[in-house]
């Protein structure tokens, strides 16, 4: 166990997050054998559902048939993950420079349930990578658990930096920079930390914002004590709907036009995208996906991803009925007769599909058995009000099961200052990150959000503790 004062000094003396706290335990979360096992059975999927996932796309955007031996065209798929895009970056996501190109870091949010893990997300921007690597490495220093812990020994600081040199093989060393935005600002204290361990290593990596990047003929470059320095990866920490706010957003996509720069991930928006989910279960498309995947990753991701419907506003014509939940035992004919749905039939979430500021940190979300009718029928309103250039997502909500961990709480002797480990119950979240390269997704950590069993929303909050992963 780590003692409560070895956790607070470490934590005080390398701040991760801007005027961020949470709760702090005295061990890293257990996983079993099988439950790593299956997380990394979760990766491989994942990699594979964004392999699909690009084919779909891009076949739907050129009419191309989806099947091999049946005839099946869809363009409404790329209709809805366009939407609202500007043509710059459609044009840019399409260009055959990028076919194969996913991103570089996969972190699904995982649920745990009574029936196992339930996937809400796929993150390709995540947060967090420098807090679960620096977490990895404070809770190492716990004989009890040392080298059991997923990222242990630096493995995940390592891994990252071995996924973004790849993608410049020509270079023994390439000038990678980690490029925070504005909007991501809370963030780039974890961004700046990773940065330095990798310097100390050797390699030649650097946190910067936006504008310290400049262009130098078909380079991009930024100034290291005085002199220009030619950038080879760029890792952007920002989404893309804030491309319009990076200054250097222009010299980006030039440099990565001449072949001098690789990006990562990728800028294509079609795979950040939360509507994705509302494909994989969309009843046109489910040969697609038979077809797409391996038995082994098509059975986990039917198993995690939780039912899911695009908030299309388009009408209907009389008669015709939504594949979407049931309102007293009818299906729909039109999404609005959702706002008549009971407490119960309302066990579900609308969230923003992506490209808005909303789309992250679940401030978008909204679970209908948590608010009031007419709370429910504003976001209901909103959502297909917006439907013509942002798309909402509908979700079956699926609630995350009570779990038992030790938490620091303050002394029951009531002395100041004086700190003691208690069990109590939560609900947690499971963050794994795969790594990608050479076509694999590698689990290299895993960051454990431990919330109070009254939060229905579980994220990164205050009165939750943000743990690493251990082998038990």
């Amino acid at each position: 166990m780590l003692p409560f004062a070895q956790i607070r000094s470490e934590l005080d003396h390398t701040p991760l997050f801007e005027a961020k706290t949470w709760q702090l335990s005295p061990e890293a979360w257990p996983l079993s054998q099988d439950e790593v096992a299956e997380l990394e059975q979760i990766g491989a999927a994942c990699l594979q559902f964004h392999q699909a996932l690009e084919s779909l796309y891009l076949r739907s955007a050129a009419g191309k048939n989806l099947l091999r031996n049946k005839p099946l065209l869809a363009p409404w798929v790329a209709d809805y993950l366009d939407r609202g895009k500007p043509r710059e970056l459609v044009l840019h996501a399409r260009d055959p420079k990028n076919r194969g190109l996913v991103p570089t870091v996969l972190r699904p949010d995982l649920l745990l349930t009574d029936d196992g893990y339930v996937m809400t997300e796929l993150d390709s921007v995540p947060g967090g990578i420098g807090l679960t690597a620096f977490l990895n490495r404070l809770y190492e220093q716990d004989p009890a658990t040392g080298t059991s812990i997923i990222g242990a020994g630096d493995a995940m600081i390592r891994l990252f930096h071995e996924s973004l040199a790849a993608l410049r093989p020509a270079e023994r060393n390439p000038l990678i920079a980690l490029v925070v935005s504005e909007e991501a600002a809370t963030y780039r204290p974890e961004m700046e930390w990773l940065a330095h361990q990798l310097q100390l290593q050797g390699k030649r990596v650097f946190c910067l914002r936006p504008e310290q990047l400049f262009p130098l003929g078909s380079t991009l470059c930024f100034d290291l004590e005085g002199n220009p320095e030619k950038i080879d990866v760029l890792y952007r920490f920002f989404e893309l709907f804030d491309l319009a706010n990076v200054k250097a957003a222009a010299f980006i996509l030039e440099a990565w036009k001449a072949g001098d720069l690789a990006v990562a991930p990728p800028m294509r928006p079609f795979q950040e995208e939360k509507l994705t989910f509302a494909l994989f279960h969309h009843h046109r498309l489910r040969e697609f996906w038979t077809e797409s995947l391996d038995k082994r990753s098509h059975a986990t991701l039917s198993k995690i991803i939780p039912k899911s419907w695009v908030l299309d506003a388009a009408p209907l014509p009389p008669g015709a009925m939504l594949d979407g939940p049931l309102v007293g035992g009818r299906p729909l004919n039109d999404w609005r007769e959702l706002a008549a749905a009971s407490q119960k039939e309302r066990d579900l979430i609308i969230k923003i599909s992506g490209y808005h500021e909303t789309a992250w940190g679940a401030r978008s979300v909204v679970l209908g058995s948590d608010c009031s009718r007419e709370q429910w029928q504003f976001a209901l309103e909103q959502a297909l009000d917006l439907a013509h250039q942002h798309l909402h997502v509908l979700q079956a909500y699926r609630k995350p099961r009570r779990a038992r961990h030790p938490l620091y709480v303050p002394a029951s002797n009531g002395q100041q200052g004086s700190f003691e480990a208690v069990p109590r119950e939560g609900r947690l979240r499971l963050c794994p990150y795969y790594l990608v390269s050479a076509g694999q997704a590698r689990l290299s950590g895993a960051l454990a959000t431990f919330c109070p069993p009254d939060k229905k929303i579980i994220h990164g909050m205050q009165d939750a503790a943000l743990l690493p992963c251990r082998v038990a």
